[in-house]
């Protein structure tokens, strides 16, 4: 029998949620969908949120619930159009329909329960040309140096820098890095952009290379085609 906690803003029992649950031999503990709920409770084998009616909010929460240093499996419970919103920008382990049959859930519960916790992970380090991003604990440096970044600018960075080379258009990275249910404009893009260059320093700030009319790429070489590209956001 595994130790469930489920995250969620809904009023009623878990069988509203995901009526699987009730057919199932398992402890199922219901909690606020706040990162802050699981201060004060005891460990679980699988920590499950509902990502039903707010797909942002819930992308925030387990992107916050790593932050702290969570290391039980997170199941995502998802209607279907919700799948095409998830990515592993969200940093879930997997997810399930909330229409999904008890074999199915049993099954999706076994194997996250069973998986080793660093299984698929050799380092959450990433690093280029003097910069390293640690997506474990949200820091950013050059040269040794941290970078006082926002969020947003973080989690940019991080995203462009796990897609060396591969060019971006401003709405691409909307949707990835603020999600598809985010409204404002493709400028927030060139903005956060623009400040990352600065904090990024004269040195560096070639990283993120302007493609013109196209997007924006991050790169780990100067080249002289760079140098004509990369214009002030």
């Amino acid at each position: 029998m595994a130790s469930i906690i489920l995250l969620t803003n809904a009023s009623g029992p878990s069988i509203e949620v995901l009526p699987a649950l009730e057919l199932l031999a398992h402890e199922v503990r219901i909690f606020p969908a706040a990162a802050t709920a699981l201060l004060d409770a005891d460990k679980a084998d699988v920590v499950m949120v509902d990502a039903r009616r707010d797909l942002s909010g819930s992308r925030s929460l387990c992107q916050l619930l790593r932050t702290t240093g969570l290391s039980a499996p997170i199941l995502l419970i998802l209607t279907e159009g919700g799948m095409a919103a998830v990515s592993a920008l969200w940093q879930a382990d997997d997810v399930v329909l909330e229409s999904a049959g008890p074999a199915e859930v049993e099954a999706r519960l076994r194997l996250a329960t069973s998986r080793p916790a660093d299984a698929g992970v050799d380092s959450t380090e990433i690093r280029a040309a003097g910069v390293v991003i640690d997506e474990a604990s949200y820091t950013a440096k050059v040269h040794g140096e941290p970078l006082n970044l926002t969020y947003k600018e973080f989690e940019l960075l991080k995203y462009l820098a796990q897609h060396p080379g591969r060019v971006f258009t401003r709405d691409q990275l909307l949707h990835e890095v603020w999600g598809y249910d985010y409204y404002g404009g493709t400028r927030t893009v060139d903005v956060h952009v623009r400040r990352l260059r600065a904090k990024l320093g004269a040195d560096h700030e070639q990283l993120i290379g302007t493609v013109r009319n196209v997007g924006y790429r991050f790169t780990s070489t100067r080249s002289p085609s760079d140098a004509d590209e990369t214009v002030q956001a």
